[in-house]
């Protein structure tokens, strides 16, 4: 199969026509790139699995523009509507109980489904004019680096899948924050750009719970193909450059990149935001160029530095 790319909004047409034929479409997103299919069709959402290489068990997060799809394919409480509210369109998504609409195939078999309006205005023009539901999960083969560019997922699924409409770079990098919402509380099963602090304006934060899957949620993901681990600062007691091989490269927050094969710095100016927008293109950009260990810096664990860090642990744990 030949993988075209086409800028938007040129491509806008032709992804609604492939949408609505069952066929697979890599669209921007304000997160990650992902990997659209037409989510009531089971058919299509299957090609997903297919293309990413993505166990059955591993749920879809469902994506709509009108609102009245909410009480079609859910059965939202009144929390949930208050959050929609508030963060829709945004990279919030909201775990909930599913109707009998939803195919089996996109909750891998469980009674809650994911569900997410998103933000991006290609990404948005293109369900407005499909005006049904998408299921777009990140358009990378499984457990590897989420792309943030057109290359990235050319890079991940050129030949597997017929177009990627290119949007330009991601505004976030990070995947959209996912809670589980219940009557008066909610649970954060994967942290992302909607903190937690602000969450806890809307409801009690309560522990996850485990039993339940969604995206991400493997013990391994986001990880380069070079094995990767994660240390407190250079310079820390018991860290020496001798205890690496040669050819190892950093990803930095704050330290000095002296003796090393490569490096690849989050933020100069140490800023979240900036960090979690340049985490997947850095690690992608360390993994390209032949190392045999990537080291990377731990990032202080507050506001987005605690999804950064969600996401640098799993990556560490390919091994």
């Amino acid at each position: 199969m030949k993988t075209r790319v086409v800028s938007a909004p040129e491509g806008v047409v032709e992804a609604v026509k492939l949408l609505a034929a069952g066929e697979l479409v890599a669209l921007p997103t304000e997160t990650v790139y992902g990997l659209a299919a037409a989510a009531l069709n089971s058919l299509a959402c299957a090609k997903i699995f297919e293309a990413k290489e993505r166990p059955l068990n591993d749920p879809l997060i469902v994506h709509f523009t009108d609102i009245e799809w909410l009480t079609r394919l859910a059965r939202p409480g009144k929390l949930a509507v208050r959050l929609a509210r508030e963060f829709w369109p945004g990279p919030l998504t909201m775990v909930l109980p599913r109707t009998d609409l939803v195919p089996d195939l996109v909750t891998s078999g469980q009674d809650t489904v994911a569900l997410r309006m998103s933000a991006h205005p290609v990404f948005r023009q293109i369900a407005e004019m499909y005006a049904r539901p998408i299921a777009a999960p990140s358009a990378n083969r499984f457990g590897r680096i989420s792309p943030t560019t057109a290359g990235h997922v050319m890079a991940e699924l050129g030949g597997r899948i017929p177009l990627i409409v290119d949007g330009g770079a991601c505004a976030h990098g990070l995947e959209s924050t996912i809670v589980r919402v219940g009557e008066e509380g909610l649970e954060i099963l994967r942290h992302g750009p909607i903190l937690e602090e602000r969450l806890s304006e809307f409801g009690r934060i309560e522990p996850p719970n485990c039993r339940i899957r969604v995206p991400g949620s493997t013990e391994s993901h986001y990880a380069p193909r070079t094995p990767l681990i994660i240390i407190q600062a250079l310079g820390s007691p018991g860290l020496k450059r001798s205890d690496w091989p040669s050819k190892t490269g950093l990803l930095l927050w704050s330290g000095s990149a002296e003796g090393f094969e490569a490096s690849e710095r989050l933020s100069p100016t140490r800023d979240f935001r900036e960090a979690a927008a340049n985490l997947y293109g850095a690690m992608r950009r360390l993994d390209e160029v032949g190392l045999d260990l990537i080291v990377a810096e731990a990032v202080p664990e507050t506001g987005l530095g605690v999804a950064i860090m969600e996401r640098l642990r799993k990556a560490a744990a390919r091994g």
